[in-house]
């Protein structure tokens, strides 16, 4: 088999996030018919995603990798002179629907896994507190707050959290799945009538993000001081507080990963069971 890395964005809107369900239209899903279609793969491959997205989070640096036949990728040029990696995007483009771009495919290195390998996965969320300000071309990405907000404290307050940590008070549980993360950065700043919210980590687990983000509202509407954030976290705890912001202000705007030669030993790293220093292992927490 030969192992294929693709690199793709989508506007999130109309899709029911990332992984396939039954009657629901997916990005998973589409993506998946599309590969099989000009692959002409049966059954059709299967992708591992570098991170799940939830119900209208969109992204623009999306990674994922599929397994595919030798002779199916050497076949998808046809006729023409392109070679697979050429062909590969434009063939995409003529059978995936317009809200999903592939800008590349091509033969992944040694060790590669989409999942497994990358280092960090980069946020972005967008906020207007000035909703009469808008711009209306952009109410599919840029949140409308009807509250004005301290920019500053809300900085302030992302910065404390900072920092390997067990952040089980702003995830969903899910069944098997750990909550401990390393936060690499997380800071906001105003920009023109936009205020844009940065968050990067190692991963992330379910409404992670949305939930940060909703923590430091809280902050910078005036309710909450700049500790209580971190005092959440510290409970450990989900708080009832702590709002859930609206999906379609986040997008996902790129992964990293290491250097070729360093993929596998990360992704062996990133399969291991992770816990905090001085702290009992009770179960899994994988990236």
């Amino acid at each position: 088999m030969v192992r294929l890395r693709l690199d793709f964005a989508y506007d999130g809107t109309d899709f029911s996030g990332w992984a396939a369900q039954p009657g629901r239209r997916t990005v998973e899903g589409e993506l998946t018919a599309g590969l099989a279609r000009v692959l002409r793969a049966d059954p059709a491959p299967r992708l591992t995603v570098a991170g799940r997205t939830d119900a209208g989070v969109h992204a623009r640096g999306a990674v994922a990798h599929v397994d595919v036949e030798p002779h199916a990728w050497a076949a998808l040029p046809g006729r023409s002179t392109r070679s697979p990696q050429q062909a590969a995007p434009i063939r995409l483009a003529g059978v995936l629907p317009d809200d999903i771009v592939v800008r590349s495919v091509r033969p992944a290195p040694p060790g590669f896994d989409a999942r497994f390998s990358a280092t960090s996965r980069h946020y972005r969320y967008l906020l207007c507190d000035s909703p009469h300000r808008l711009d209306p071309l952009r109410r599919r990405e840029v949140v409308a707050h009807r509250r004005g907000l301290n920019v500053e404290a809300m900085d302030a307050a992302a910065g404390r959290l900072l920092g390997l940590r067990d952040f089980a008070a702003f995830c969903k549980r899910r069944e098997g799945a750990g909550t401990v993360r390393t936060l690499l950065g997380y800071s906001w700043r105003r920009t023109g009538d936009l205020i844009e919210g940065l968050v990067d980590a190692d991963a992330f687990c379910h409404s992670m993000v949305r939930s940060l983000v909703g923590a430091v509202i809280a902050v910078g509407e005036g309710r909450r001081e700049v500790d209580w954030p971190l005092a959440v976290l510290t409970a450990g705890r989900r708080d009832p507080a702590v709002a859930v912001m609206p999906a379609h202000g986040l997008c996902l705007e790129r992964v990293t990963y290491p250097p070729d030669d360093q993929l596998a030993d990360r992704a062996r790293q990133a399969r291991a069971i992770r816990v905090l220093p001085g702290t009992p292992h009770h179960g899994a927490d994988r990236v």
